[in-house]
Formats: C-alpha cells, structure tokens, sequence
C-alpha cells in the first residue's frame, strides 16, 4: 500500500504544504498530484461532493504521489472510514472540541489496538486485498495521519490535551470558522488568532506533536514555520483560477475589450 508523504515528512520535522481543489474534475487532482504538492485537501464538509465522487477526485490523484487529505462534517465518523478505505491517506476533522471528541476520531480511524476501524480491504487503500490482512492493518495505521482541526477560541486552552491523544498527529488552526465565530471574519492574522497561535504551538511543542495553518503567502508560512508550524495549506484551484482570469481581463482592458463582469 502507498507510504503517506505526509507522515514521512512530519517525521522528519519537515514542512508539508496542502493544496485545497474545489472543482470535482479528476483532472486537477491528477494534475496537481503529479505535479508533487505534498497533499491534496478534498472537502466533504463545506463542498456538494458524494462519496462516490470522492473517490473519483482520490482515484485520479493516486496517479502522482500526492496524499490525500479528506475532510468529513463534525460527527460523521462513519463517513470518515468510508474515505480511508476509498484512498484518503489524512483525515481532517473539523470543531474539535476535546480530547474525548479526537479519541472519538481515532477510535473510528485506525484499526486495533489504535482504535476501532472496521476491516474490509477490498477498497483501493488496500489495494484490493493484495496485501495480507496482518500486514494491512498494521500498514495503515502507520500510514494514516488524523488532524484535528481548532475553530473556536475556548478549545485552544484544550489544544494540549487533545494533542496528548495516541494517534492525532496535529492539530491545524481553522482561522476561517476562527475568525468568524470570534466577530472579526476573515481576518486571519487578527491579535487573537495570533495569540491562539502561540499557543498552539507551545501546546504541539510540549507533546511533541505537530501543528498547522494556512497560508496566504510565501512570507506567512515561512513565518509560520518558523514558529514551527509543518503544515501549511495555500490557495485553492478556485483561486488560481478566478485570478487568472481577473489578469486577462486587466491586459486586455488595455487592448479595448470590455466584459460584463458579474462578480
């Protein structure tokens, strides 16, 4: 089965960088796989993806040697085995209030005596039963990596304890649900999330865990890292896109052309 990038990099204490795809075009997974970005964030919680387009987007990305980071809704541990059987290499969990709530995603994201995972191995994680099941199983716990995600200022007092869970790898600050939920949206370098950030890292550096963010720029993650945060997630497909448009249409304004811009 696949070695995950992600866990060979954080175990290495080398910084990972995770590209988010909006779009559900096997395409861009393949290409942006290819192209060697760490991870691939696919997004179950906020985007209209089925489980079985999912797996497409997975199936696609599988060609390259980028991993797979899914994220589930809040409490849909059902759905999150369904994605690591599907060829998710990451889960990542959002609102995660404690350390009861990410023993909670363990239980339900590596097998025993980690947790609790239900055994099937005829999905593409296995790859299709071609390795023997007391191999598998030991395999794909060592190569699943869990996040759990901090979205809320009371849960960073908790971000020690919830890092102290056998089996979380990270956890990753949320600054958009962050920023929102404490009345300032969208302002993700805010004295607050600054602060929870400090924190946060102290609390990865006291259990020896990971911890991360997203970035809007080069200079922001290379000040992240710094602080020792390894894993960084920047941009979207969406973004680049909508960018590269907003640029043609600024060169050739000059040339004359117009556009009934409806944004």
């Amino acid at each position: 089965m696949r070695e995950s990038v992600v866990k060979k990099k954080l175990a290495a204490n080398e910084p990972v960088l995770v590209m988010t795809l909006h779009f559900n075009d096997p395409a861009g997974y393949e290409m942006s796989s290819l192209m060697g970005f760490d991870a691939l964030w696919v997004d179950l919680e906020h985007h209209a993806h089925s489980l079985e387009t999912a797996q497409a987007l997975m199936r696609a990305a599988r060609v390259g040697s980028s991993d797979i980071i899914a994220r589930p809704a809040k409490g849909e541990f059902m759905r999150l085995g369904r994605l690591l059987e599907a060829g998710a290499q990451g889960i990542i969990y959002p609102r995660c209030e404690n350390a009861a709530e990410a023993r909670e995603l363990v239980k339900w994201a590596k097998f025993p005596p980690l947790g609790e995972r239900g055994l099937d191995s005829g999905n593409p994680d296995n790859p299709y039963c071609s390795v023997p099941v007391a191999q598998y199983t030991p395999l794909a716990n060592a190569n699943t990596f869990l996040l759990a995600m901090i979205e809320e200022e009371a849960v960073v007092d908790r971000a020690e304890e919830i890092l102290a869970v056998d089996g979380i790898d990270a956890v990753f600050l949320g600054t958009g649900d962050f920023s929102s939920l404490g009345g300032y949206p969208g302002q993700m370098n805010h004295p607050k999330i600054e602060l929870a950030m400090e924190r946060i890292a102290q609390a990865a550096r006291n259990t020896g865990k990971h911890w991360g963010r997203p970035a809007s720029s080069a200079a922001d993650a290379t000040r992240f890292v710094e602080m020792g945060a390894r894993i960084i997630a920047h941009s979207s497909d969406l973004l680049i896109l909508k960018q590269g448009l907003e640029s043609v249409q600024q060169q050739f304004r000059s040339a004359g052309f117009q556009f009934n811009n409806r944004l």
